[in-house]
């Protein structure tokens, strides 16, 4: 499963860990990705998502349409 929000196009980043004596190893930093169903009242059906945390947040307040129309016309939703 990949970790990517399909609202935000969160995705893992790559990074170091650094120790106290400056030694650096490779490490990912994941998105807290949840999967989340949601109930499109517009199309009167359930959808299912991949979103981040900040994401659900952004539903909650914005209101699914009206987050669905923004991701999908920035490219990040290919299909829900």
């Amino acid at each position: 499963m990949a970790r990517v929000c399909q609202i935000t196009g969160k995705k893992t980043k790559s990074g170091f860990n650094v120790s106290h004596a400056n030694n650096k190893t490779k490490r990912t930093f994941a998105p807290n990705i949840q999967k989340k169903r949601f109930f499109l009242s517009e199309e009167n059906r359930w959808v299912t998502l991949k979103l981040s945390a900040k994401a659900i947040k952004t539903i909650s307040s914005k209101g699914l349409a009206a987050v669905l129309e923004k991701a999908s016309a920035l490219g990040y939703l290919k299909k829900y």
